[in-house]
Parts: structure tokens; C-alpha cells; sequence
């Protein structure tokens, strides 16, 4: 989701661009798109499917951090696509082109210090005790918020990328995104531009004005251009990483997808191969995935109702007396 920036901002000025004004105190609903109240029974087959599990597989998508205040892509009503027609940034053009890196920067300069304060939710929280508990063998996540590592996940990949890191294009040395902040703080001491809410790469709309006068630093080893440590759309991501989470797929009894759509082939193509491994997939996400055909179980519910009510140890086998 995009959202206008200016020293004063006024309502009717955000009106006409076709946009939304959202404070940085938003309500969790306003992300999450409206959903059935959860049904216990689906619950339950969700709890038995986890337990029958020795070695699950987990793939997480935007799905999951709506809660944490981080609004997605697609989902309807809420999503960046169902609230105005912009778009993210392409990875040719951002490699292209130099102006278009300055207005990325100038708009993520922006939103970083709402994007970058939000904090793992009940959701991140519960799949961190699945590893605790030996039930979790791997979990790679779409996002690019870095709050599976904030909340602790160790035993993870981020499929694309994390936005918290930035990587020169030509010498490819890696650096801390909070290291970027303050360069660019330096290099533009009197931009104060302010952002009102965040975006789902952490992305604001500015005015071609407003990015006239931001100023971007190079690497300091070589001097090449900056990019953000992820992949973009329209760029692929890197084959041996993928073929690395197929092993580790191969390698799991059964794949939960937790908060995707898996519109993005990059999510889906794990759906398929888990299918063709003969790998059992359950589902948890609002609303239809391109990859409920393939799933034998479907839960249909936020992941912060959902998640932290499933136990991965039978108390029974465990020899828990109630």
C-alpha cells in the first residue's frame, strides 16, 4: 500500500491523487481483509494434522504480518491493489535507472521508521515454539519484514530477500538497512517529509518535487548503486537457493502455507513440488489460494486466531496426565 507524504499533507490533497490518509495508529482490522469467524472443527483438523507431522515444512506470506500493521498485496478490500492502481517498483527499473532509484530511496527513507518499528505478532510468535519443539524442519517466508528474525526464528530462509539489508549492485557488499538510515539522514538533513503509514516493501508516493531535492549515497568500497536486499518484481530468484528449500521440502513429511495467496509463482512452484513429492499440504489463509487444489486440508482464518491455538506435542504420547 502507497501512501502520499508531505510536510502538511492535507486531506484533500490525498484525495485528489486517488489515495488514502492512514496515521501510523491504524487498527489491525484495517489490514486484515474480513473473514468467517473461525470454525473450531477446522481447527481441530488442523491441530491433528500438525501432530501427525515429524518434520513440517512451513512457507509464510503477507498474510501473516497483516496483523503486525504491515498491510499485503492482493488481499480484497485492504490489499495495496484493491486500494489505489500503483504499483511496485520493477527490478529493470530500478536497475535502469537512476531516477528511479532516487524516488525508491526518497519513498523508503520515508516509511522506514514506521516500516521498520513493527514487531512479530502472535502468528510469528506460535511457529518460533513449533521450532522450540522439534515440529518446525524449516520455514521460508515470502516477506521481506524480517519479523520471523525479529521474533526468533532461526531454522528459516527468506525466499526473497529482507528489506532490513541493502546490497551494492556492483561489488555486492551487504550493510545493514539502519546503517542506510543514517547516510541518508546525513546527506539530507533538512528533507522532513512524513510519512503516514507503511506499505507492504516499506514504500510511500512522493511527489516528482518532493524527490527533487533527496540526495542518495554509493557504496563506499566502489561507489555503485544501492538496492535494497531483495528480490524485486520482474527479477527471479536465485535457482540454487530454491533448489537448497526443494531438499529441505523433500527432506519434511507434510507443508503448511500460512498466510499466502501463492499468486507469485516463486511460492506456488513449493505447493507443486510438494504435491509431486507426495507430501501432504494444508492451507491456512483468508480467502481462495492458487493452490487450494492441491491442498488436503483448508483453514480459512486470520493466523493470529489460529496458529497459537495448535499444540505440536501429543500430550498423550508425551505421557501427560491431565
Amino acid at each position: 500500500m502507497w501512501f502520499c507524504v508531505s510536510k502538511c499533507c492535507p486531506v484533500h490533497r490525498i484525495q485528489i491523487l486517488g489515495l488514502v490518509r492512514h496515521s501510523s495508529h491504524l487498527s489491525v482490522s484495517e489490514y486484515v481483509p474480513t473473514c468467517p469467524p473461525t470454525d473450531p472443527t477446522a481447527v481441530q483438523n488442523l491441530q491433528d494434522f500438525i501432530l501427525r507431522s515429524k518434520r513440517l515444512f512451513v512457507m509464510t506470506g503477507a498474510g501473516i504480518s497483516t496483523e503486525s500493521g504491515i498491510p499485503d498485496y492482493r488481499s480484497q478490500g485492504v490489499g495495496l491493489y484493491a486500494r489505489t492502481n500503483r504499483r511496485p517498483i520493477q527490478h529493470s527499473e530500478f536497475v535502469g535507472s537512476q531516477a528511479a532509484r532516487k524516488r525508491y530511496w526518497a519513498r523508503n527513507f520515508a516509511a522506514w521508521p514506521q516500516f521498520s518499528s513493527r514487531q512479530p505478532n502472535l502468528a510469528h510468535r506460535a511457529l518460533v515454539n513449533w521450532e522450540k519443539t522439534g515440529k518446525l524442519h524449516w520455514l521460508v517466508t515470502q516477506n521481506v519484514d524480517a519479523l520471523h528474525t525479529k521474533a526468533g526464528q532461526c531454522r528459516m530462509t527468506e525466499l526473497h530477500g529482507c528489506i532490513h539489508r541493502v546490497i551494492c549492485l556492483c561489488c555486492h557488499t551487504v550493510i545493514k538497512r539502519s546503517e542506510l538510515q543514517e547516510k541518508l539522514i546525513a546527506l539530507n538533513p533538512l528533507w522532513k517529509e512524513q510519512a503516514y503509514g507503511v506499505a507492504p516493501d516499506g514504500d510511500v508516493f512522493l511527489t516528482d518535487e518532493q524527490v527533487s531535492y533527496f540526495h542518495v549515497p554509493s557504496c563506499d568500497k566502489c561507489g555503485g548503486a544501492l538496492k535494497p536486499h531483495v528480490t524485486l518484481f520482474g527479477d527471479n530468484v536465485n535457482r540454487e537457493l530454491v533448489d537448497s528449500l526443494f531438499d529441505c521440502l523433500g527432506e519434511a513429511d507434510a507443508m503448511l502455507i500460512v498466510g499466502s495467496s501463492l499468486e507469485v509463482y516463486s511460492g506456488y512452484r513449493f505447493a507443486m513440488k510438494a504435491k509431486e513429492k507426495g507430501i501432504p499440504v494444508a492451507i491456512l489463509n483468508i480467502g481462495d489460494t492458487r493452490a487450494d487444489h492441491l491442498a488436503s486440508l483448508k483453514v480459512n482464518a486470520r493466523c493470529g486466531a489460529v496458529l497459537p491455538r495448535i499444540m505440536t506435542i501429543d500430550p498423550q504420547q508425551q505421557g501427560i496426565k491431565g
